[in-house]
């Protein structure tokens, strides 16, 4: 595992901690049932690690490491059932929720898909289960073009690739391996530093002021990357439980892309812009003000010939502006405060620092993340639609984990639609009814800024 990834798997120490993503896709029918598991089966062949299970190395000599599971079952990681009443998508995110608070079977590969059926309308909903540090978002959006077609049938997908090989290792095959990796990190490590110190010393040499200046602000970088909070900076949302609470809001892809261009923003401005409204309006409706919080949000560290999958991402922490009551300049600071973090002088080092961060005690960790007032993620999604094993692709509905903040919001486009889902945690916000009204009508105060009578709507509850 990268540290990055061995970060996810170590914190669940903490159960409050547990880093479980749950993807809820609402499809327009019934898939074909023989067609979907041959498309399961061949996604399991094309990309390994969902193959692969977790083995940690003795006396963490080395980060966990992957293995393929001689053992693996396909039939266990997929499960079927017909709906209960009132079979509506109130039953979908009542199963995904609970599913989303059990955690995983750490010996085997780490994905539950449940299929739900006879819905109201002939819906079937599909809830994927898997750990975070199997994918970020991004690669899951490359995973679901594996499995995903764009026409309702696509024909012949060719012949079934090779079946990876399972392994089985000792003791001794783990320390082996454990401190052949830890060599090559280090051959790595000292590679890189000395190719790139004789151009890092000339450019100190011409340029010494601007290589302190960098220097510095390389150092505060990192030192506010591992600094712990002390507090919320919500008076309201302080609580913190081991229950999860799922819900939905959608609205049109077009009218917030038109709110953020008018505003002199980007997507991402408006989408954290609506969560801030709504929790400023829920701060009010509990009789308190709140001037700023606290947010984390992924920022992708990809590159081209990264491989499919795979967690690249780092967690970046800073604060948002929430009462500026005015959509547009609250885009605009928001955009101020968002720009800087995507080229953050921490970035490079993201591995190395989940590294150092894997050796201090959890609770260290846990001062972290557990004064987070909210986590935010906003997925690029795919623009057209989408078949699974011949069943219409309705909607997308994304559930990040808490690991420790009051909720998790996380923003999936597809097609013409933007599909928001909401994981919070009910110490901290015991009235979720109360907050999805007034995250409809933060998002509504964003959508207008457009000129238009922009709508976000509830599918889950009054529209």
């Amino acid at each position: 595992m990268r540290d990055t990834n061995a970060f996810a798997w170590y914190m669940e120490q903490d159960p409050l901690l547990r880093s479980t993503v749950v993807v809820v896709l609402m499809l327009g029918g019934a898939p074909d049932w023989d067609r979907l598991t041959e498309r399961l089966e061949r996604l399991t062949r094309v990309s390994p690690a969902f193959r692969q299970k977790v083995v940690q190395p003795p006396l963490r000599l080395a980060t966990p490491r992957w293995v393929v599971d001689p053992d693996f079952d396909l039939s266990w990681h997929i499960r079927r059932f017909e709906a209960a009443q009132p079979r509506t998508l109130a039953t979908v995110l009542e199963f995904a929720r609970k599913t989303g608070m059990a955690g995983l079977d750490r010996d085997r590969p780490l994905w539950e898909v449940t299929f739900i059926e006879e819905l109201d309308g002939g819906q079937t909903a599909v809830v994927v289960k898997l750990h975070h540090s199997l994918t970020d978002g991004i690669g899951g959006m490359d995973l679901a073009r594996l499995l995903f077609d764009v026409e309702s049938d696509p024909g012949d997908p060719g012949p079934m690739p090779e079946a990876p090989q399972g392994e089985t290792l000792g003791t001794v095959d783990l320390v082996r391996d454990a401190l052949g990796y830890g060599w090559s990190r280090l051959f790595d490590l000292s590679r890189e530093v000395l190719t790139s110190a004789p151009a890092e010393a000339a450019h100190a040499i011409r340029h010494p002021r601007r290589t302190l200046t960098e220097t510095v602000t390389t150092v505060q970088s990192v030192a506010r990357f591992l600094q712990p909070a002390s507090d919320t900076l919500s008076p309201v949302m302080t609580g913190r439980h081991m229950a999860w609470h799922y819900d939905v809001l959608q609205f049109p892809l077009a009218d917030i892309l038109n709110a953020a261009h008018a505003a002199g923003a980007k997507l991402n401005d408006a989408f954290l812009s609506g969560v801030t409204a709504g929790l400023r309006m829920y701060h009010e409706r509990h009789g308190e003000q709140v001037d700023e919080l606290r947010v984390t949000m992924p920022v992708s560290i990809r590159k081209d010939g990264d491989p499919i999958g795979g967690n690249r991402i780092t967690l970046m922490r800073f604060k948002v502006p929430v009462s500026i009551t005015d959509p547009g300049e609250r885009m605009r600071e928001t955009h101020d405060r968002c720009e800087p973090m995507k080229a953050d002088r921490s970035l490079p080092f993201t591995d190395l620092l989940a590294g150092a961060l894997n050796l201090l005690p959890r609770a260290y960790v846990g001062g972290m993340l557990k004064h987070i007032d909210f986590l935010a993620s906003n997925v690029p999604g795919i623009p057209v639609p989408l078949y699974l094993s011949g069943a219409p692709v309705d909607g997308f509905y994304a559930f990040g984990p808490t690991i420790g903040a009051a909720l998790n919001i996380t923003l999936m486009s597809y097609c013409d639609t933007c599909f928001v889902g909401i994981n919070t945690d009910t110490g901290a916000v015991p009235d979720p009814d109360v907050l999805m009204e007034c995250m409809r009508d933060g998002f509504d105060e964003v959508l207008s800024v457009a000129g238009r009578a922009g709508h976000a709507v509830l599918p889950n509850g009054a529209s």
